[in-house]
Formats: C-alpha cells, sequence, structure tokens
C-alpha cells in the first residue's frame, strides 16, 4: 500500500458510519481546481505588469477580478452547506449484478446547482457521477451503484459529494461513508437445473391410496402453475376470488431443497444450484423447504419464504 493510499485510508478510519450525513463547516473541503490556479496566476502576472508600469486601471481590474474569485469560493462552498444527505438502499440482488443506491439530498435553503454525486474510489469504481440540482426548500436524488463481486454483505464505499459552480475555480466535497450494507444473493447456476424429485409425507401414504389420487379435500388460493381444471369456477363466479381444488394426492408429497441433493464439492456451487432450484420452485408455484447443514427452512411459497430462502444461502458459512 502507497503513502497515498495509506493517508486514506487513516482519514477514512477517523469518519463516522452513519446513513445520514449533514454538510458544515466541518465536513466541506475546499481548494482551487486547475482553473483556478491558473486564473490566480494570471492575477499576479496583471498585478506586477501594473506595478511595473504604473497603470492605474490596472490595479482596479486585477483586484476586482481578485474579489470575484473570493465571491466564487464564498459561493461554491455554499453550494454544500447545509444540505443533508441520506441512503435509501436498493433490494438485495444476486452477486455480479449491479446494487443501486439512492442518495437523497435534502436541501432547507435556497436552490443548489451543479451537484455531483459519485463513488470516492474511482480506481476501482470508475469516473462516473450523477449531477442533480436540489430546488429551494426541496429534494432530489441521485442513484449510484456498486457490482458485489462474491455473496454476502458488503459494506457500501465511501461516497464523495461535489461541486463547482459556478465558474470551477474552486472544487468543494465531501466524503461520506453510509453505515448501510448491501447483501448480495449466490449466483444462480445457469442453465438452470432440474428440480429434485419431491418426497412423500412420512403418515399420509394410507390418505393418498384411499383417495385414489383425485379426491377432493378442500380449496385453497390459487397458486402460480395450477392447472384449469385445478381451479373452482363456480366459487370464482360467487365470490370473485380465484382458489384451487387441494387433493389428498396433491397434499401427500413435499419439495425439499436439500444440500446433500447437490453435487459434492465447493460450497459456493452448491449454493448456486440451491439458488437455481429456489428461483425454479417459486416459479412453478409449488410449496418447498430449504435445508442447509445446520440450517432449516419450513416448507413455504411466496416471495417472503424466497426472500428468507437467499437471505439463508447469502449468508451461510
Amino acid at each position: 500500500m502507497g503513502l497515498r493510499a495509506r493517508i486514506e485510508a487513516w482519514w477514512h478510519a477517523r469518519l463516522p458510519l452513519t446513513d445520514t450525513w449533514t454538510l458544515g463547516q466541518r465536513n466541506i473541503y475546499i481548494v482551487p481546481t486547475r482553473g483556478g490556479a491558473s486564473f490566480a496566476a494570471l492575477i499576479v502576472l496583471m498585478l506586477l505588469a501594473s506595478i511595473n508600469y504604473q497603470l492605474n486601471l490596472g490595479y482596479v481590474l486585477a483586484f476586482l477580478l481578485m474579489g470575484a474569485a473570493v465571491v466564487s469560493m464564498h459561493i461554491t462552498h455554499g453550494m454544500l452547506r447545509g444540505l443533508t444527505l441520506r441512503l435509501r438502499p436498493g433490494a438485495p440482488g444476486h452477486a455480479g449484478d449491479p446494487a443501486l443506491l439512492e442518495v437523497v439530498i435534502d436541501n432547507p435553503g435556497r436552490t443548489r446547482y451543479a451537484l455531483a454525486v459519485r463513488l470516492y474510489d474511482r480506481a476501482t469504481h470508475g469516473r462516473s457521477y450523477v449531477a442533480v440540482d436540489v430546488p429551494a426548500g426541496g429534494q432530489a436524488s441521485a442513484t449510484v451503484s456498486i457490482v458485489p463481486a462474491t455473496r454476502g454483505w458488503h459494506a457500501i464505499p465511501a461516497l464523495v459529494v461535489e461541486t463547482g459552480f459556478p465558474f470551477g475555480f474552486f472544487r468543494a466535497w465531501t466524503v461520506w461513508r453510509p453505515a448501510t450494507r448491501v447483501l448480495a444473493w449466490p449466483r444462480p447456476e445457469h442453465p438452470a437445473p432440474g428440480l429434485p424429485q419431491a418426497q412423500a409425507v412420512p403418515g399420509e401414504q394410507a390418505a393418498v391410496q384411499r383417495a385414489c389420487g383425485n379426491e377432493l379435500e378442500g380449496v385453497r388460493p390459487w397458486r402460480r402453475g395450477d392447472t384449469l381444471r385445478q381451479v373452482v369456477w363456480k366459487k370464482v363466479a360467487r365470490s370473485g376470488e380465484l382458489v384451487s381444488r387441494e387433493t389428498a394426492a396433491a397434499g401427500s408429497r413435499e419439495l425439499w431443497l436439500d444440500w446433500t441433493a447437490t453435487p459434492a464439492g465447493d460450497a459456493e456451487p452448491r449454493l448456486s444450484r440451491l439458488t437455481a432450484w429456489v428461483d425454479s420452485a417459486e416459479r412453478a408455484g409449488i410449496s418447498w423447504g430449504l435445508r442447509l447443514p445446520g440450517v432449516e427452512l419450513p416448507s413455504g411459497h411466496g416471495d417472503a419464504h424466497r426472500l428468507a430462502a437467499l437471505e439463508q444461502l447469502a449468508t451461510w458459512s
């Protein structure tokens, strides 16, 4: 690690982890840009020429430009002062897919122009930024993204909000370390393998035989994957509720996505296969459970069940 990287690491370690960042005198930094340094050099040359040739109008112009630069510095710093930054993390996603982060900027004062929001480490995340104006007394949002390379929880890298308004002579910026983390699920195996064979529920074989596979035991809410023959159309006509027939045979088998059913080997390919099975089972609209070493998720279905399973797969170790 070079000297600059060590200094930046020390500096970032001193910044607090927070999801709300209010900008004031203590956390806004401002320095001249290359254009500002060139402008200052021009003023110095004008002063030297005015002194050498005793040009009173040269003095006036030089000090007028110097005053404009000082006012520009004050305006540039004021573009950030008083703003409050808040982070809204997006939904979890699979490893290797962009994770969206929404930065909400609250402005209690006058309109702020030409703000840029970006990730601090340009070498890793690129030089792209999102430009935004914030209306007076309102708020605006900017969306940036990171790409988690592996499954699990990932810290959000430092964010930078900066501006050079109005003339670009000075650059004012702040560095913010959000506390929120991003969850990355395992990347599903592609192409998706077929689902494992459903297993008979112990103690229900007799019921299945009595039912002959088709005896009606009741109704249940319609699930994706149910055939048109399973829909109870009379009940749909009366109540408008979409329900399906439940038979003893249908309730006698259950699908378990089991760690032991995956090919032996490294953990990551096995988790990728289980992730693909979770997505396939949910698309099929059937009830399923998940078994990992030391973890068992009961049988169920629906978005909440899928998210719980993917979180277990993402954080399993």
